[in-house]
């Protein structure tokens, strides 16, 4: 490595460098003595603007800087699954062992273990042809996720060795291609380098018309996402952004989890650290990390590897992707990456725009979120990458720049409300200000389950925005002053939000909610709705209809039905017919 540069300036995380004419733009560089990892983000002449990815202090103008001739890369391949990385691909448990609990700066260590050793099986025979992103072997790499290990997007040719089934290392060799032109054989170890900011190729998109099944009946009903699609969960402090991006890690149907901590406070990021590896896969019952790949970025990290680790996280998605799951990326938060531009953005002398973000930060958004979808992949598979970006709007303001240019490039805005988290409401998803465009997308989906679902859907919604503007006149003249309908209409919407929109997480029968007993729960309510409705129309009054003895069974039928047991709510559908029956005699 010879050394191209010398430092003349340094600005906090900004550092630039004479004597750079030969880098190129996005080029990594070892900056200092110390040998600090940075990337070229401007050239003018043989002057180069780098950002370095750890603390700067301490370096001194006329210290080296030497260049590595590649762009930031994201190592792929077996290892991945449980790790915990840093913004810039480090593995802190790897780093905490010979750094300590603060990780020294210049600190260098393999993303991937590369004498750690994985069962391997290959696919492919010598003398077949692989295509670029063509799977030619497996690992099994956790019970949960094998490894289906695709030719780099970049290679192609007749195989000329493969590795007979056995356990190898990451550096061992694997695969020998000899191209199509004659020229040189290539050799293959397990594990491929990838340019994070570089999206990776696949042969198309096609439509998304499956849900990514949560489990939270308000999203899987009222405002679902679809496999490969883009949501933003926007709230104030305390409303619960984390703990819902926990419930879908936990129980989104994805196959692999990429939970991206991105600037977040220390002390929380500690509390996802120790709590996710203790969450328990349901698909398994072993621990979620084994389809989980985790990226740490605290607050007190380096600015600009903050700014870099979405971009980290969402290559390791579309790796996933790329062997045919379907990928949920959790990044947490966005608004704390946007922060991050914006200080490198001042640290440039650029001109602001508003709230003194840049003016690009609209395009980096859209360049992070487009990565998502659903894909036709190399090897002709269809998989997905989808993005949940939770957003931190300072006061819960959501007319704030971040939130605002968000909500352009996703299709599904799931706004918390301050109110419904101190009234210990959760999810605290507003069904007000809420929305998804992704319904006739997966409604096919849905009415293969329940011919009656989007009826039943949009009936509680009505239900829920009548209770929303009769509840402003329930203020200033008192619920009792209101007619008997509109009364109804106030306790039938109560009973919605209690009995179906609030979900116990901490309740093992009520943590989760499959489809069939989302159906179900939506039947009885509508019923017991129209029942009620036809009950105060004939001369019934609300009090009566409250103290129908169902209807506690009703209220708590979350709780005391599990999934898979079809016949109770059976049973509880006549028994409030029944009783309702008795009641208009």
């Amino acid at each position: 490595m010879n050394i191209t540069g010398k430092i003349v300036r340094i600005n906090g995380p900004i550092v630039e460098a004479e004597g750079m004419r030969a880098a190129g733009m996005l080029e990594v560089v070892e900056v200092g003595d110390l040998r600090l990892i940075g990337e070229i983000i401007r050239l003018k002449d043989d002057l180069a603007t780098i950002q370095v990815y750890e603390n700067t202090g301490g370096l001194k103008p006329g210290e080296p800087v030497a260049a590595t001739g590649r762009p930031l890369s994201v190592a792929l391949g077996p290892g991945l699954l449980g790790s915990i990385y840093d913004g810039i691909q480090r593995p802190l448990p790897a780093i905490m062992k010979h750094s300590g609990f603060y990780i020294r700066r210049g600190e260098k260590t393999v993303p991937l273990d590369a004498a750690r050793k994985w069962p391997f099986t290959p696919l492919v025979k010598v003398g077949e042809v692989l295509k670029p992103g063509q799977v030619y072997a497996e690992v099994q790499e956790t019970l949960a996720i094998k490894l289906r290990l695709p030719v780099p997007p970049d290679a192609e040719g007749r195989v000329a060795e493969i590795a007979p089934a056995g356990e190898y290392a990451n550096s061992a060799v694997v695969l020998k291609l000899e191209p199509a032109n004659g020229g040189a054989v290539r050799e293959f170890t397990m594990v491929q380098v990838w340019p994070a900011r570089k999206q990776r190729p696949s042969l198309g998109r096609v439509p998304m018309t499956q849900p990514m099944l949560t489990g939270l009946r308000i999203v899987d009903t009222f405002f679902p996402i679809a496999a490969g699609g883009t949501a933003a969960i926007p709230g104030g402090f305390g409303t619960g952004k984390t703990m819902t991006q926990h419930a879908l890690a936990k129980w989104s149907s994805a196959d692999v989890i990429v939970y991206i901590g991105c600037g977040e406070r220390g002390n929380e990021m500690t509390d996802v650290l120790k709590q996710f590896p203790e969450l328990i896969d349901p698909r398994t019952g072993r621990s979620m990390m084994e389809r989980t790949v985790m990226i740490a970025n605290t607050s007190n990290m380096p600015v600009a590897a903050r700014e870099v680790s979405i971009y980290t996280g969402i290559t390791i998605a579309e790796y996933f992707r790329d062997m045919g799951y379907n990928v949920a990326v959790m990044a947490d938060s966005t608004s704390r990456w946007a922060e991050a531009l914006r200080e490198l953005s001042g640290r440039l002398e650029e001109m602001p725009a508003d709230e003194g973000f840049p003016a690009y930060l609209p395009t980096r958004l859209a360049e992070f979120y487009e990565r998502a979808g659903k894909v036709r992949t190399l090897n002709g598979d269809e998989a997905s990458v989808s993005v949940v970006g939770a957003v931190s709007p300072p006061g819960g303001d959501f007319s704030e720049p971040v939130t605002q240019h968000t909500s352009r490039f996703i299709r599904c805005f799931w706004a918390l409300d301050r109110d419904l988290a101190n009234a210990r409401h959760y999810p605290a998803i507003s069904w007000l200000d809420s929305y998804s465009e992704y319904l006739p997308d997966i409604t096919a989906w849905w009415l293969v389950r329940n011919p009656d679902w989007p009826a039943h859907r949009l009936a509680l919604m009505e239900l829920l925005q009548q209770e929303n503007k009769l509840r402003r006149i329930a203020r200033l003249v008192g619920p009792d002053a209101l007619p008997p309908g509109q009364q109804l209409v106030l306790f039938t919407a109560e009973l919605v939000k209690n009995a179906f929109l609030q979900q116990n997480s901490f309740d093992t029968v009520d943590m989760y909610c499959s489809p069939e007993k989302q159906t179900a729960m939506m039947r009885i309510l509508v019923r017991f709705q129209e029942r009620a409705q036809a009950c105060v129309k004939a001369g019934g009054t609300v009090a009566e209809v409250r103290k129908i003895p169902c209807y506690e069974a009703v209220l708590r039928m979350k709780n005391n039905i599990a999934n898979g047991e079809p016949a109770k709510f059976e049973e509880l559908y006549k028994r409030m017919e029944a009783d309702f029956e008795e009641m208009g005699k």
